[in-house]
């Protein structure tokens, strides 16, 4: 979903064992979405079903390395190469972390970069290492000057649920993928207190509609990694017969293709059942949380990846804890450096603002 105050409603599902992924609003800058004929919509999510049916997703090759595809950006011919496994390594636990899906990050912004800011022990915290950004909004040039400082570069993308959000001009197709959704039938219910709807993720069409996602906005922008909201849809009632084993193949399945397109792969909460974190680290690069510390889930999901030496990232919410930083850093940090976690401290509209623990 699309990242709004999650201390609202959004929040409060996660105890109640509903869905886990977080949403955000509609972004500013975001042209009016424009609407596919019904005829078109249908042709492409079939012509997509049928490209999945024909050319089943390879596995990736021995050694974890893949090969790009030449969709990549221009002057990316296809390149053979291993993709990034995040680690636990560093003084904060993994890379300075900044979380930003309000609207397309600038690069000429201190406070979208994240720069500037100060850590739980009140000094000047590091250069960012890691941005996790909107996979559609975001250019092949953002990431690209993201990786010239050195950074690796996240994409944001909705796996589970899908929102009339993004215009076909945003997508860079005749046909938005939510049309596409939407003409092969993969829509199911609304989730709750947002304007999306739960995907039928038990469908071949709906799988090949987010591979091609995947590979036009996250590999063929050159991201490094993929961070799948609503990976856990299993949790809520989406109106169709989906179960936890469901959604771990379907996962896998996205996972394994994020491989072979050389891309890392994450895991997005899950925060109320250990057996789902512990189906998914095998074939899974990094989990990202949000606010283990504050609903004291912290030892319930990540303990896999602490113990494969992953990368945790746990973004914790001003909202919630009381919106002074520094009183709301010394709350959560001591558990999360402790813990081998890379804790960070946001606004909930995930707009800039970032105090991390280091």
């Amino acid at each position: 979903m699309r990242k709004t105050a999650i201390v609202m409603a959004g929040m409060g599902l996660l105890l109640a064992g509903c869905g886990s992924g977080a949403s955000r609003p509609t972004p500013s800058a975001a042209p009016a979405t424009a609407h596919a004929t019904p005829a078109a919509a249908a042709a492409g999510a079939t012509a997509a079903a049928t490209a999945a049916t024909a050319a089943p997703t390879a596995p990736p090759p021995p050694g974890g390395h893949a090969t790009r595809p030449a969709t990549s950006p221009a002057g990316h011919g296809p390149t053979a190469h291993a993709w990034w496994h995040p680690s636990d390594a560093g003084p904060d636990n993994g890379p300075e972390f900044q979380w930003e899906l309000d609207h397309p990050l600038s690069t000429g912004s201190e406070l979208d970069m994240g720069n500037g800011v100060l850590n739980a022990a009140g000094r000047l915290a590091p250069r960012v290492g890691l941005y996790d950004i909107d996979g559609i909004l975001s250019s092949a040039s953002v990431v690209a000057a993201l990786h010239r400082r050195g950074s690796k570069v996240i994409c944001y993308i909705e796996v589970g649920s899908a929102g009339n959000y993004y215009s076909a001009a945003d997508e860079g197709g005749a046909v938005t993928y939510y049309d596409q959704l939407q003409a092969a039938g993969d829509l199911g219910r609304a989730v709750p207190g947002y304007p999306e709807k739960y995907l039928n993720i038990t469908a071949a069409s709906t799988t090949a509609i987010i591979e091609s996602m995947i590979r036009q906005q996250c590999a063929g922008k050159d991201f490094d990694a993929v961070e799948p909201d609503i990976d856990d849809s299993y949790t809520d009632s989406t109106g169709f017969p989906i179960t936890e084993a469901r959604s771990e193949a379907y996962d896998r399945t996205l996972a394994a293709y994020a491989h072979h397109l050389g891309l890392a792969w994450g895991q997005k909460n899950g925060d109320n059942d250990p057996a789902f974190s512990a189906a998914l680290e095998p074939t899974t690069d990094f989990l990202l949380t949000e606010e283990c510390g504050y609903y004291q889930t912290c030892g319930i999901v990540t303990p896999p990846y602490v113990r494969a030496g992953k990368l945790v990232l746990d973004a914790e919410y001003t909202d919630d804890w009381g919106r002074d930083a520094a009183a709301d850093l010394g709350h959560f940090c001591p558990a999360d450096t402790s813990g081998r976690i890379d804790g960070t401290l946001f606004t909930s509209a995930l707009a800039g603002p970032r105090h991390p623990c280091r």
